[in-house]
């Protein structure tokens, strides 16, 4: 497990447990067993279950944990996503910890694959973006993976993406095209991406040399299609702004390569799962 995450389990952890479970410690006997499952309230996609695994470790490592479900599956109300075994204290201190981490990032997951639905037959990507949890986004975006959809830049080391604020501060054409050069120059792989908010954008950013994408924000279906067509394959077109599960069909069908979407990772809600005992 990544270093971060484990940090993150750790930092949850200490959050709600602290110096202590007080009920757990004065209202169940220190040498009481049990066995509980985690149950689907409701159906979605499995994501987070290797974390919520790695809690109940974290607090007990005699427990006994099963993953039922491998991240990346489809359930239905009912099913069983996790068995756990051992100590009863242990199995109580951790379920809301575990619970909470195995429920928002299913909900992530499972909204993601209804985007990812939403645009089939279409060949376009379903893009995550910055508009994570903070601390969250590596694992944010593991479940957007696991729903079906496709990571975008981690973070701002690892692709340049120059939007309309960086634009209103240097928007001329050669000074777009020195800084593209440097770029290429001193990191060498690094993806070069523009965003452009009217077609007169996309026709000068077709004059630079070194872009691989451009970002159409909050154009509708019909400049989407004239910007392809003027485009003609020669970079990677992603559209964003605004773009709804209604809405999303009607802009994979004008011909862009990916469809970015900030509700995959800000506005997901978390599953309605539950820790039984049985």
């Amino acid at each position: 497990m990544e270093p971060t995450v484990l940090a993150l389990i750790r930092a949850a952890i200490a959050e709600d447990v602290g110096p202590g479970d007080v009920t757990a410690e004065y209202f169940i006997p220190a040498d009481s067993r049990s066995r509980a499952e985690i149950v689907a309230r409701e159906p979605g996609v499995v994501s987070g279950s290797e974390i919520a695994e790695a809690v109940f470790k974290e607090i007990d490592p005699a427990l006994e944990v099963e993953i039922c479900l491998s991240d990346g599956s489809p359930f239905e109300r009912g099913s069983v996503l996790m068995r756990a075994a051992g100590s009863t204290r242990s199995l109580l201190t951790a379920e809301r910890t575990a619970l909470n981490f195995l429920q928002r990032l299913s909900g992530v997951a499972t909204q993601a694959r209804r985007y990812v639905e939403a645009v089939r037959p279409h060949p376009v990507q379903i893009w995550d973006t910055r508009k994570t949890t903070p601390g969250w986004r590596l694992i944010e975006k593991a479940a957007v993976k696991h729903g079906g959809g496709t990571n975008h830049r981690m973070g701002l080391y690892d692709h340049a993406m120059v939007k309309d604020n960086h634009l209103a501060a240097n928007s001329d054409l050669p000074s777009l095209q020195a800084a593209i050069h440097r770029l290429r120059r001193e990191r060498p792989g690094t993806r070069v991406q523009l965003e452009a908010d009217t077609l007169e954008q996309v026709a000068g950013f077709l004059t630079l040399d070194g872009v691989d994408m451009l970002l159409l924000d909050n154009m509708g279906p019909e400049k989407l299609r004239e910007a392809v067509k003027l485009v003609n394959g020669r970079f990677w077109l992603e559209a964003s702004g605004g773009i709804t599960l209604e809405t999303i069909k009607d802009v994979a069908a004008t011909g862009v390569n990916a469809i970015s979407v900030g509700a995959l990772t800000h506005s997901s809600r978390a599953l309605d799962l539950g820790l039984d005992f049985y």
